[in-house]
């Protein structure tokens, strides 16, 4: 009885290793159904131009034979490029949220794997899958990783990617017109991707995403507070102005934590101080309360901080002076926080100085 045992434990160990060996080259893509979208375009905000470019995108979707009537070519894949934080995740799922269809979601990290073939492997799955599953969308997030220009590395890793990207090249080119799958990929680097990958015919449009205006971060902070028991007080205006440079997901950290340190405080609702807290915090981090700092240090981070100010004051192009502390936060044992009266895109030869 104990070599029967033995022998059907060892066969057992056996099916697992081949089950393992047989699901190493599918694809590790999330599948979020149809059927409950969580994101739509009412969740997206500060980026109206890409939500009026990818509504387009929404159309085809829904509508497809009203564009080919016309003759017209449904764009196989969207390039959203953007800085960290500005939303492309967010704007792709709220696509598939808008047009009620499949969304499969996978990073380009997630192909290339130590073994020859897998990555390729990988990527003739996912878009087997994506064509049983038509109409449906494709977002591969941060496709620099496996979609940077060939020739650029030697060794064997290298060609893993180079074989894993020519795949992608090829199942994009062998899209049937009645296929509606459409590829929406993310990158922060378009300058290092591979030229085959930009042509019409893969990546047919390209959206940029940048870092909201007065105006965008307004529309972010009012779909991040909408729901959450803030204060009557509490500007939102006031928050858009204080909060210049801040990406979409700084905002959303910027409420979260607001709430967080409203409930630490045991309140009910979200106010004006826990919101200045949470810019602090956004910046510069969490307050070191625990640093033992001595009268004669706390002095010359006072002189030092007052210094910064008076400067900023003195010169006639510096930005206003909105906030000196000498609390120690993070790295820094205090700091001067200057914030423009308005957005602007360029610096004049003055304010470089």
């Amino acid at each position: 009885m104990l070599i029967v045992g033995l022998l059907f434990f060892m066969m057992r160990q056996g099916q697992g290793s081949n089950n393992q060996a047989m699901s190493f080259g599918k694809s590790r893509a999330r599948l979020f159904s149809s059927n409950r979208p969580t994101v739509t375009f009412t969740d997206v905000a500060g980026v109206e131009e890409a939500k009026q470019e990818l509504a387009e995108v929404v159309e085809f979707l829904k509508y497809p034979e009203k564009f080919a009537s016309l003759g017209a070519r449904i764009p196989r894949g969207v390039l959203l490029v953007g800085p960290p934080g500005t939303g492309k995740t967010l704007l792709s799922r709220a696509v598939a949220g808008e047009a009620g269809v499949p969304f499969f979601s996978i990073s380009g990290s997630e192909f290339v794997e130590m073994f020859v073939g897998v990555g390729a492997s990988r990527v003739r799955d996912l878009f087997e899958q994506a064509k049983r599953s038509s109409p449906c969308i494709v977002f591969i997030d941060e496709i620099d990783a496996v979609g940077r220009q060939r020739g650029a590395g030697l060794g064997g890793s290298h060609d893993e990617r180079e074989q894993t990207l020519n795949q992608i090249l090829v199942e994009m080119d062998g899209f049937d017109s009645s296929v509606n799958v459409i590829v929406v990929a993310a990158t922060n680097r378009p300058d290092v991707l591979d030229p085959a990958l930009l042509r019409p015919g893969r990546f047919d449009r390209q959206v940029v995403l940048d870092r909201p205006d007065i105006q965008g971060r307004r529309a972010i902070l009012d779909v991040h507070t909408r729901g959450k028991p803030v204060e009557e007080n509490v500007s939102i205006e006031g928050l858009a102005r204080q909060t210049s440079g801040f990406s979409g997901a700084d905002l959303e950290n910027l409420v979260n934590e607001a709430a967080i340190l409203a409930a630490r405080r045991n309140k009910k609702t979200v106010g004006r101080s826990e919101l200045t807290e949470a810019i602090d915090r956004v910046i510069a981090g969490p307050q070191r309360k625990s640093r033992v700092i001595s009268e004669r240090e706390r002095l010359m981070t006072a002189y030092h901080e007052a210094g910064h100010a008076l400067v900023a004051r003195m010169l006639p192009h510096a930005d206003p002076v909105r906030k000196v502390s000498i609390v120690a936060r993070g790295m820094a044992g205090g700091y001067t926080r200057t914030v423009p009266d308005e957005d602007r895109m360029f610096k004049t030869k003055a304010q470089f100085k």
